[in-house]
């Protein structure tokens, strides 16, 4: 009787069978031929391999002598006068920010003459070879606007992930402290309280954030704050991060002073902004927590040579004179510490698309040429935590699963950093987005 009913059921399951679909393996549909492809991981150079891909993402990668006749057969594009690497990536940019309208001149603006900014602002990121950027503040959610116009195919720009407003407390960082008391001017992330700051967390991520961002010190740029100022109680700040983490979003805190960055460290933000005042005992908390330093070390020298010409109130001129030298040197001192230190540049105070000019300061101050490439790949894309549904990195590194997002140099980057300063070859998602 038993061996009846084993009989029976098989027999219905090879015939359910022949009614169920089957899925075939995608093949991969085009490749790219590397001369050298760098493996940001090791830090190895592999020469004359295949990157093979199936849609946006990177299929597998073989040697160019293993590929059969039908692969050799696929469009290709030839890259073997090139070495190759992932597309880079920016953590801390402001694409909707126009970098000749800074203090008053800013209050000219309105959040969608922000967003058209954005667009030549993205063209010039991607094309500078950043393929994928973190977007920290942007006023009346135009850098949502502008990452949804991107991944519609509508304009061209790098991969955004983005904030929406950076949140403040009432005359903080990301308030708007321009106006006099008479127009009660307020930003639009600001809030005050655990509960108001949940609130405003749960606003951001209901109109399309993938990150979230605040403000922990003053800051450099914005009027009548002390970057040595902590904004936020701990408990305030504790209370916005458990909101972001329930919700499965990142939290990068601004923070150039002591205290600031010492309560952002202890309510657990993924990263620390800026970080200009770090000392020993900060240094050593954020190593044990593994969190992330992103110390824009570059734009300092844009500030104090070009900004009055951009409107930068002096204020700010004086407070960056201040900042800009000591950041450096903690800079030296993070990387000694063996810290985890991801690439952001503050783009949008400066001139966007020259995002890369900061690689070559930081192997000044410390980094090897690696240690510098690894910032703006595969260390960037460990902090954004951007995965597919197989969890692995979405950006920031070329291996099978990820967006086939690269660029390519003439000559060896871990032996002439600069070259990355012009990037001549940028594709993205497969498709070439510039070339010579």
């Amino acid at each position: 009787m038993r061996r009846l009913f084993a009989l029976t059921l098989i027999s219905s399951l090879v015939s359910l069978s022949s009614f169920m679909p089957v899925t075939a393996v995608a093949a991969p549909e085009k490749l790219i031929l590397a001369g050298q492809l760098l493996e940001v991981q090791s830090g190895k150079l592999r020469a004359n391999q295949a990157i093979l891909l199936e849609q946006d993402r990177i299929h597998s990668i073989v040697p160019i002598a293993t590929l059969t006749s039908e692969q050799q057969a696929l469009p290709s594009t030839d890259l073997t006068g090139y070495t190759v690497l992932p597309g880079l990536i920016d953590m801390h940019v402001h694409l909707t920010a126009n970098p000749a309208q800074h203090g008053y001149r800013r209050l000219q603006q309105t959040p969608a003459r922000q967003a058209l900014f954005g667009v030549t602002a993205a063209k010039a990121t991607v094309e500078a070879g950043f393929t994928t950027v973190r977007n920290l503040g942007a006023a009346g959610f135009a850098d949502v606007d502008l990452r949804d116009a991107i991944n519609a195919g509508e304009i061209t720009g790098p991969r955004m992930r983005v904030s929406g407003p950076s949140l403040c407390m009432t005359g903080g960082h990301c308030d708007n402290n321009l106006l006099p008391h008479t127009y009660q001017a307020s930003g639009d992330g600001v809030a005050n309280g655990a509960d108001a700051i949940r609130a405003k967390v749960r606003s951001n991520m209901k109109y399309g954030a993938d990150v979230i961002k605040f403000t922990a010190t003053g800051g450099v740029l914005s009027r009548n704050t002390d970057v040595n100022a902590s904004q936020y109680s701990l408990a305030e700040m504790q209370a916005l991060v458990a909101e972001a983490k329930d919700r499965g979003a990142i939290v990068a805190a601004h923070a150039h002073g002591l205290r600031g960055i010492k309560r952002a460290l202890e309510a657990g933000v993924d990263s620390i902004e800026h970080a200009s005042f770090i000392d020993d005992d900060a240094i050593k908390l954020a190593k044990r927590n593994g969190t992330f330093l992103v110390m824009d070390i570059y734009v300092s020298d844009y500030i104090l040579q070009e900004g009055e010409a951009a409107g930068i109130l002096p204020e700010s001129l004086a407070k960056e004179r201040t900042v800009g030298q000591l950041q450096r040197q903690n800079f030296s001192k993070a990387v000694k510490a063996g810290l985890n230190i991801a690439y952001g540049t503050d783009a949008g105070v400066y001139t966007h698309g020259l995002n890369a000019r900061q690689l070559n300061y930081m192997v000044q101050w410390g980094m090897t040429p690696l240690q510098a490439i690894q910032s703006a790949t595969i260390n960037a894309a460990t902090l954004l935590n951007w995965r597919n549904e197989q969890g692995q990195l979405n950006v920031g590194v070329l291996q099978a699963g990820a967006y086939a997002d690269m660029v390519a140099v003439k000559g060896n980057p871990l032996e002439q950093i600069t070259l990355l300063e012009a990037i001549p070859v940028v594709i993205k998602g497969g498709e070439v987005v510039k070339q010579p």
